[in-house]
């Protein structure tokens, strides 16, 4: 049974752009769910309502999701027995009033330009367009900057490249409409249910991806928090769970060519060769690069090499320590604050061999859209009004 707050939803009908509907699943996150709720109420764009699935919290996330909500008549609050994000955000899409939704997770933040610019890149597009997301920042617990995602975008028929680079990168990132996320049929909770959820965005990326172009906006708009304790800190879920999604979406989809499965199967092999180093966990970490060798030997070489030189620079720095009889200064960084001027982040250096990878898997991505330009045509989703709808009931197994 859902419970929200008695406040009443405020009247939008006298704004002129679209509701965006804000979701937000909590589970225990007392300790930074009210910056994460003061982030998404600082958004220029005004025309939001924010949805906070109290996802069986123990704590006083309630408490003061209802506090800042005296704030802001923006902020609706539902409560659930805990069945885990998945199942968080679906209930979220369901409540939605908007025709975009956006995701936010509890500890993360947005710049105050970020709907805005979505909104701006999404709403000009053809339907076939159904999402578009924004690059990240890595920040710590005390929202100070600990470095930048990498830079690598893509934009329009992006399924066979998503497979491999994983554009999206995090959870707060994506602005989808509301209809498409129904019709693919929300997020899945049957990896939290097998004990390897954390990569539910992933599995929602790629199966919008194989059915949709994807627009972006290249500028680092999300600060995506890593801290000891949350869900992406869980590295033997993390890599299990990507490995788990990629094995899904290659399933499900028809048979790409042998170079894009294996692009795909090796990207995810390493992303957890590392999760499962992270996690100490021997075993896995040698399966892991056993399959990745046979297929590229050099990956081993490069591995030796950079530890070589990791443990060369941690020597240095301890001799350094030494000489000087005291540790070394900490770092002043910077916060992701509204005092951050976003700007458009350059592509990085590319190698003559990554380009031609590229290419070939951009390849791929023309020939699978080729192939989905009639059906796009046959089931487009109606074009945007501005006036509320009754809410779908197409994700009801959830509830």
């Amino acid at each position: 049974m859902l419970s929200s707050s008695d406040k009443d939803r405020r009247d939008v009908r006298h704004f002129s752009e679209p509701l965006v509907s804000v979701v937000i699943p909590a589970f225990n996150a007392f300790r930074y769910i009210e910056r994460t709720l003061r982030s998404a109420g600082r958004q220029t764009y005004r025309n939001l309502e924010i949805i906070v699935i109290n996802d069986g919290s123990t704590d006083d996330t309630a408490k003061v999701v209802e506090q800042v909500a005296l704030e802001d008549s923006r902020i609706r609050l539902l409560s659930t027995p805990n069945r885990g994000v998945a199942a968080a955000r679906n209930i979220g899409i369901q409540e939605a009033a908007g025709w975009f939704v956006a995701f936010l997770d509890a500890d993360d933040l947005w710049h105050q330009t970020k709907i805005e610019k979505q909104v701006n890149a999404l709403k000009c597009l053809s339907p076939q367009w159904a999402a578009v997301y924004v690059l990240h920042y890595i920040i710590n617990s005390h929202d100070e900057i600990l470095r930048s995602c990498r830079p690598d975008v893509a934009r329009g028929y992006i399924f066979a490249r998503h497979l491999t680079f994983k554009y999206v990168g995090n959870g707060s990132a994506l602005l989808v409409r509301r209809d498409v996320a129904l019709e693919i049929g929300g997020f899945d909770s049957s990896y939290a249910a097998a004990g390897i959820g954390g990569c539910e965005d992933l599995d929602f990326e790629l199966r919008l991806a194989a059915r949709y172009h994807i627009e972006v906006v290249p500028e680092r708009l999300v600060g995506y928090r890593q801290y000891p304790g949350n869900m992406s800190s869980n590295h033997l879920q993390m890599g299990r769970g990507a490995l788990e999604v990629v094995r899904r979406s290659l399933a499900a989809n028809a048979p790409l060519p042998k170079y894009a499965t294996k692009s795909a199967t090796n990207a995810t092999q390493k992303y957890a060769f590392w999760e499962f180093r992270q996690a100490r966990n021997t075993y896995l970490s040698l399966v892991t690069i056993w399959s990745i060798a046979r297929s590229e030997p050099g990956f081993i070489v490069r591995l030796v090499l950079d530890k070589s030189l990791r443990l060369i620079q941690h020597c240095l720095r301890l001799v350094t320590t030494t000489a000087n009889g005291q540790a070394p200064p900490r770092m002043n960084r910077s916060k992701f604050d509204q005092q951050i001027v976003p700007s458009p982040v350059e592509r990085p250096d590319e190698t003559e061999q990554f380009r031609r990878h590229l290419m070939r898997l951009a390849a791929v991505d023309a020939e699978l859209s080729s192939m989905l330009e009639p059906l796009a045509k046959e089931f487009a989703p109606a074009a945007i009004n501005h006036k509320p709808r009754l809410r779908s009931r197409t994700l009801e197994s959830d509830i």
